[in-house]
């Protein structure tokens, strides 16, 4: 394992039409390729995170709370995986080369053990996926940048509900933080 797909969000708050804080149709329309990418890395036996954003009910200090509704709460159907990447982590949740992360801020290496996890594995090159491109997608590449990570970010498997801001985010990953993209 010299890499890592991360696929960041994909869940039903996030995608589904009734998500309480989603990007509707942009984040379903790349579920196909984000499957393919995902099934691909499983099969290569390549290091796949699913970075899942979490809140508990009712948290009056979480910076989010006066930023967005209610999201991604704990222990609700909104936080499972959206669609047919639910049960791809379901076969697969058992795999030494799956991973599940918890994350509570925007990007996936805030707070979390993904950089030693990452390190652990000798992984230099991370490839992004997922949703909000602008928002957890950028802020984690940003981190990854710091960090040293080579970064890929898959075109076809990143969305937002601001169009204006995913377009920015694409051009900032490849002009500002060096990333391929692809």
């Amino acid at each position: 394992m010299n890499k890592c797909l991360i696929v960041i969000d994909y869940t039903h708050d996030f995608v589904a039409d009734q998500g309480a804080l989603s990007c509707g149709e942009p984040g379903q329309r790349i579920a196909p390729a984000l499957f393919t990418i995902t099934q691909q890395f499983l099969e290569e036996d390549q290091y796949v995170v699913f970075a899942v954003d979490v809140h508990e009910e009712g948290d009056p200090f979480h910076p989010e709370t006066r930023l967005f509704p209610p999201h991604n709460i704990r222990n609700t159907e909104g936080r499972k995986l959206y669609g047919e990447m639910e049960r791809l982590y379901e076969l697969n949740k058992q795999r030494s080369n799956v991973h599940y992360l918890d994350k509570t801020r925007y990007s996936a290496f805030n707070g979390t053990d993904l950089d030693i996890k990452l390190r652990e594995r000798n992984i230099k090159e991370i490839h992004l996926t997922g949703v909000c491109t602008d928002i957890c997608v950028l802020h984690t590449a940003v981190d990854a940048y710091n960090l040293g990570y080579s970064i890929v970010v898959h075109q076809d498997s990143v969305a937002s509900f601001n169009q204006t801001g995913h377009s920015w985010a694409m051009d900032h990953f490849e002009t500002v933080l060096g990333a391929e993209i692809k």
